[in-house]
């Protein structure tokens, strides 16, 4: 929220990073570009070394393990820090696209950031009961990550699709649930 809300005080500053600072083989890039792009980046790097350790736990040996020791608190602090302020960057941006209004847009975070604080637990607790959820959220994220990289680059992903595909996922996943959980049921002895 404190990240969010810092960059809203810097709105004026945000509104001009749409302008072209770097032009690479005829195609003009904005530091909102070049943001999203490296954010989109990280994104699937994250995702995928994350989907590399639930599929196969055993540690590897590469240089980029982040399961190993190194793997410090300051560390994980600053990976979330990072895709937060990708989030951040790109809601605040499309927020001074819908408005000028910078107490709407303050109201907005905080009812957004509640909502994630009030979600969180029981979010946590469902992920818990429910393990192949964290399959489909990092496969959400390689997504997010893509159309990050394909904005930075300026081609337009429509939200809907993202939106829709993702819904798709999620009902897909709750058949799943539903399924298991009735083979569970079935599977145990009767009292």
């Amino acid at each position: 929220m404190i990240l969010r809300l810092a960059l809203l005080s810097l709105v004026a500053f945000i509104a001009l990073l749409t302008e072209p600072v770097i032009t690479l083989f005829g195609q003009g890039f904005s530091w909102r570009d070049l943001i999203l792009i490296a954010g989109g980046l990280f994104l699937v790097w994250k995702a995928t070394k994350e989907i590399h350790h639930n599929v196969d736990p055993v540690p590897s040996h590469d240089v980029f393990d982040t399961s190993q020791a190194g793997r410090s608190f300051a560390a994980i602090i600053g990976q979330i820090i990072a895709i937060d302020l990708v989030f951040s960057l790109d809601s605040i941006i499309t927020a001074v696209g819908l408005t000028h209004h910078v107490p709407i847009m303050v109201i907005a975070v905080l009812v957004a950031v509640s909502v994630m604080l009030l979600a969180s637990g029981p979010l946590a607790d469902f992920v818990a009961k429910n393990p192949t959820v964290v399959m489909l959220a990092l496969s959400f994220l390689l997504m997010i990550g893509m159309t990050l990289i394909a904005e930075g680059f300026q081609v337009h992903v429509e939200k809907g699709f993202v939106y829709a595909a993702m819904a798709f996922s999620c009902f897909v996943e709750f058949l799943n649930i539903l399924a298991r959980k009735n083979r569970e049921r079935k599977a145990a002895p009767n009292d």
